[in-house]
């Protein structure tokens, strides 16, 4: 158990997955939660936030040609330039997701945990409550079956809207 008054954050900015030894250097007791979705939907998801030009993080990253960049900069960025957009997105998400893991592995295994997107979405009560006693944290909160959107969202999320995408998908997958 956590110490009376203690503190836990609970920090989701998909960026920070490029941070984790920063993070666990100034959170040595940090617990880290890996929330994975499958990659196609990722990889839709993406796809709409750089068509949707709500997304973007640098709108004037220097020699980077056409669309300004959106969502976070992996460290091969330079790498990605002209290529089509689902090339560009899948090599961001490939570059981060690997970068993550490969961060995640060199903690101890008790300090991570890892919960599946589709579940939590399945079952958010469920999946919080034993998240949380993993964590040995108690759970005092009441979900709805149905979870409301988040703000950042494009357009509403529905069961294989990442087949609208699919030919670009396709292209590039796995």
């Amino acid at each position: 158990r956590p110490p009376a008054g203690a503190v836990r954050m609970i920090e989701k900015t998909p960026k920070n997955s490029l941070r984790i030894p920063f993070l666990d250097a100034i959170f040595p007791d940090a617990i880290f939660v890996y929330l994975y979705r499958d990659a196609r939907e990722t990889l839709a998801s993406m796809i709409e936030a750089w068509k949707s030009g709500r997304f973007v993080t640098y709108p004037r990253l220097p020699d980077w040609p056409g669309t300004p960049w959106s969502l976070l900069l992996t460290p091969d960025w330079r790498d990605l330039a002209g290529l089509p957009l689902p090339e560009i997105v899948a090599r961001q998400w490939a570059g981060a997701t690997t970068i993550l893991l490969d961060d995640l592995a060199a903690l101890p295994p008790e300090r991570v945990r890892a919960l599946n997107y589709a579940d939590f979405l399945a079952a958010p009560e469920a999946a919080m409550r034993k998240l949380a006693a993993s964590l040995d944290l108690d759970w005092d909160r009441q979900l709805a079956a149905t979870l409301p959107h988040s703000p950042t969202i494009v357009s509403p999320p529905r069961a294989g809207k990442w087949r609208d995408v699919a030919a670009e998908i396709d292209s590039v997958f796995p």
